[in-house]
């Protein structure tokens, strides 16, 4: 009888333990409905994610995919900036419930946040002077090559893990800094997203993309450890608006038009 009563308590525990943790995984998205507005931490500057336009307002793919969660939730959309390197402290320190940048859900990262399912993916490719003897990325696994990438992102981890022979020089603020130190010729190459490729190709003048795609990467939104709730909503929203077509549609407008012609 002792055995059943404590096993009887034990369960009760179970069940409370169980209850106060559902409702704290939930708090997180009731929290943001409450408040009425969702803190999103953005790039500070990382066209095509996120940029200022021409108006002065912040747009790119990542901002104008979570003004429309948002405005399915039905709440305000308060943008906050930061350096690559600040994204996540920022997440994990409470001052944002969300990261919305092109941010690969890697192994590493997600010991630290939670990541939503796949929203987009983008192509990870080498970028040289257009005089250069190069023809693809292979060819830059040599010592005598330094490789510029953004610094603590996947594209240094892929020059380092691909091109060891190499020397990597990270940079802050970006990719742009590695645009131009490619097309000054401060550093030999550059990795980063086919797309950043493609707009530099225009900006500088004088840049070719290598053949071949170094890597194939998923690209996620980031939301903290314990943000349950948050995570099955941003699933959710993924899932139906890939259905509806208004995510591909987002994802094209921004990957295969002229979109500087607009901004």
């Amino acid at each position: 009888m002792k055995l059943v009563k404590n096993l009887l308590a034990l369960t009760t525990v179970a069940l409370a333990a169980t209850t106060v943790s559902a409702t704290a995984q939930a708090n997180e998205l009731q929290d943001i409905v409450k408040r009425g507005e969702i803190r999103v931490a953005v790039q500070t500057s990382g066209p095509l994610m996120s940029f200022i336009n021409k108006n002065g307002e912040r747009t790119g793919l990542a901002v104008e995919v979570a003004k429309r969660m948002a405005n399915d939730l039905g709440v305000e959309l308060v943008l906050q900036d930061y350096d690559w390197k600040g994204l996540i402290p920022a997440l994990t320190s409470g001052k944002v419930d969300m990261i919305a940048a092109d941010m690969t859900p890697t192994p590493e990262r997600a010991i630290q946040v939670l990541f939503s399912r796949p929203v987009f993916f983008a192509e990870t490719v080498a970028v040289v002077r257009d005089d250069s003897p190069y023809n693809s990325w292979e060819d830059l696994n040599d010592s005598k090559i330094q490789i510029g990438a953004l610094g603590a992102s996947t594209y240094a981890e892929a020059t380092t893990k691909l091109l060891p022979e190499a020397s990597l020089k990270e940079y802050s603020g970006g990719s742009a800094p590695v645009g131009q130190a490619i097309s000054t010729g401060r550093v030999d190459a550059g990795v980063m997203a086919r797309t950043t490729a493609e707009q530099f190709k225009v900006d500088f003048g004088n840049l070719k993309i290598l053949d071949g795609v170094m890597v194939n990467e998923p690209l996620a939104f980031a939301i903290k450890s314990d943000a349950y709730s948050l995570k099955f909503w941003l699933d959710n929203w993924i899932e139906m608006r890939t259905g509806d077509r208004s995510l591909p549609a987002m994802v094209d407008y921004w990957y295969s038009t002229d979109w500087k012609a607009d901004n």
